[in-house]
């Protein structure tokens, strides 16, 4: 291990020299206090690095050592319902043993290494394993089994393979190399480099739907398995609570929710919702498939900027065990800043607004470790990495660095407005300004699974919310007196697709979440009215008559359906007819 001494402290960012064969991105331990830190720049003799802890106190002379190792996570089981903080130290068992503060130098394993977990095993002594075999499996909570996988370099025959209960540390398989004759002993534990992706076989087009319950999401603007999303919005606008509710109601396996730079309270409220919320595929606690990663705005800085790389280091984990993973970034803006910052103390030569000029590089490295996979290994199992990153650009900005370098490379864009959250219409995702790319490889998929026609119902709905937004301006320039009866039409059936589709009350039990079946009949029921009233127009009725069907009232109801909601939907299709 070698060592060298402090010249330099300039907040997170401190200077050492004399660190010899020091690589870029190795972890090192500074001052007396042995604070964690990674190397950010090498020049000369000197090595700029950054601390992930408070730095007060630190003066120039403090030795520094350095580890040998880049800054990585521990994979295994003990992860899910865990919170973790950027560098992966485990906050719930720092606060049972130290209290609700973090000692600076504090060293604690992320892993509990005194737990036993059982091992079943899914191969035997003699079978020949490659690079990503499941070797056996861990019954890590009721929803989730671990699976133990070969960790990359350790190919070979298997000579040993126990069952039973083991720590974390000890060794579960032995491994022999038929060329090296090396023998590799596998424990329940691996650790991988934050900054490096994980290896898989191939990476496939997203060709299926992440459901997510969420109606203005699924029927208008949906994001596959294994693609990238951005919600950008002002402050308040809901883009936490549209990220809480994908956590709580898709059809993930496993939810890694990043809280990068937010209010704590927003991290406190998972923790104490997501216990008690039942999953509604097993009717299990929602923690039991989470995962929590928490940097919050009191955190130190530095840690902000290393927290996504663990977050999305966890979850391709899962995913190369053939788990379908959705990972919540909230927010990306406050990650940025933390880039900035740290920048700015490197002396860069600064970009817009003061970002540093790789910040699209950055973002693009993040977003680009999702997709869809085959894993590695010699079985042919699918996983998916979904990323939903949150951007909080200042005053709602959309031309701000941030959000621009983001839509450079996600394929869907919700646009949260504030004046529809401030109208009390939530999600408050704006239908004008938002985009899906994948609505058209999604075709065949609804057509199998929900409708042939869902998307044409889609795109008519669509239409008329667009035409309403052109009718309202001749409306306040002239009077609604000016439109002719099927021009008012289009208004009565948009009023109709925002309040009776789009808007969701996500503390009503029954319309929080709405199956994708039901989200096209919902449709089908307003889209097929307006085809009607425009019949009846045509022959002679009056727009009042045709505004005040009493069919209305029903469509108005039909989110609060309970479990019978498909039959209800037929009778209600039978008397629109």
């Amino acid at each position: 291990m070698s060592k060298g001494k402090i010249v330099k402290v300039s907040g997170p960012l401190v200077v050492a020299e004399g660190l010899e064969n020091v690589k870029m991105y190795e972890v090192v331990r500074v001052g007396e206090k042995k604070l964690i830190g990674e190397v950010l720049e090498l020049k000369d003799n000197f090595a700029s690095i950054q601390v992930y802890e408070e730095t007060s106190g630190v003066g120039p002379g403090e030795p520094v050592f350095a580890t040998g190792f880049p800054l990585s996570v521990e994979l295994g089981p003990g992860l899910i319902g865990s919170i973790f903080d950027g560098i992966q130290r485990p906050l719930d068992i720092i606060s049972n043993n130290f209290g609700d503060f973090i000692a600076r130098g504090i060293d604690v394993p992320a892993l509990n290494r005194v737990k036993k977990w059982h091992f079943t095993p899914m191969l035997k002594r003699g079978d020949d394993v490659i690079t990503g075999d499941i070797l056996g499996e861990v019954q890590e909570t009721s929803l989730v089994k671990q699976k133990i996988m070969v960790p990359p370099g350790a190919e070979g025959k298997i000579i040993k393979i126990s069952e039973g209960n083991f720590t974390v540390e000890e060794t579960v398989v032995e491994i022999k190399s038929e060329k090296t004759e090396t023998v590799h002993k596998i424990s329940l534990l691996q650790k991988w480099p934050v900054r490096k992706p994980r290896l898989y076989r191939e990476k496939l087009p997203p060709a299926e739907m992440l459901i997510t319950g969420q109606r203005v999401i699924d029927t208008f603007f949906p994001v596959a398995k294994g693609g990238s999303a951005c919600i950008p919005g002002p402050f308040g606008s809901g883009k936490t609570v549209v990220q809480h509710q994908i956590s709580k109601w898709s059809d993930a396996d496993i939810i890694v929710f990043v809280g990068c730079g937010e209010r704590g309270n927003e991290m406190a409220d998972v923790l104490l919702e997501f216990p008690q919320l039942k999953d509604p595929k097993t009717n299990e606690p929602l923690i039991k498939r989470t995962v929590l990663i928490a940097n919050t705005s009191n955190m130190p800085v530095a840690a902000r900027e290393s927290s996504v790389y663990t977050g999305i280091t966890i979850a391709e984990y899962f995913r190369d065990m053939g788990y379908t993973v959705a990972l919540m970034a909230d927010s990306t803006s406050r990650w940025a800043e933390a880039l900035r910052e740290i920048s700015g103390r490197l002396e860069e030569m600064p970009g817009d607004e003061g970002y540093p000029a790789y910040l699209s590089t950055r973002l693009a490295e993040f977003y680009e470790r999702a997709g869809c996979v085959i894993c590695s290994g010699s079985d042919e199992r699918l996983g998916a990495l979904t990323i939903i990153g949150s951007v909080s650009p200042p005053g709602g900005d959309l031309s701000d660095p941030v959000v621009q370098a983001t839509l450079r490379i996600v394929k869907v864009f919700w646009s949260l407005e504030d004046k529809l959250a401030f109208a009390r219409h939530f999600p408050a995702i704006s239908w004008l300004r938002s985009y899906s790319l994948y609505v058209e490889s999604f075709s065949s998929y609804l057509s199998k699974n929900i409708a042939g026609d869902f998307l044409s119902y889609r795109k008519t709905a669509l239409r008329i919310l667009q035409e309403e937004a052109s009718l309202e301006e001749i409306v306040r320039l002239v009077g609604i007196e000016a439109l002719t009866p099927s021009e008012r039409l289009i208004l009565v059936t948009a009023k109709s697709i925002r309040e009776d589709f789009l808007h969701q009350v996500a503390f009503d039990p029954e319309d929080t979440y709405t199956p994708l079946s039901v989200q096209y009949s919902m449709l089908k029921i307003i889209i097929l009215l307006h085809n009607k009233c425009e019949k009846l127009l045509s022959t002679g009725a009056t727009i009042d008559e045709v505004a005040s069907l009493g069919v209305r009232e029903k469509i108005a109801r039909m989110k609060f359906f309970k479990d019978d909601a498909l039959e209800k939907f037929d009778s209600l299709i039978k008397e629109v007819r």
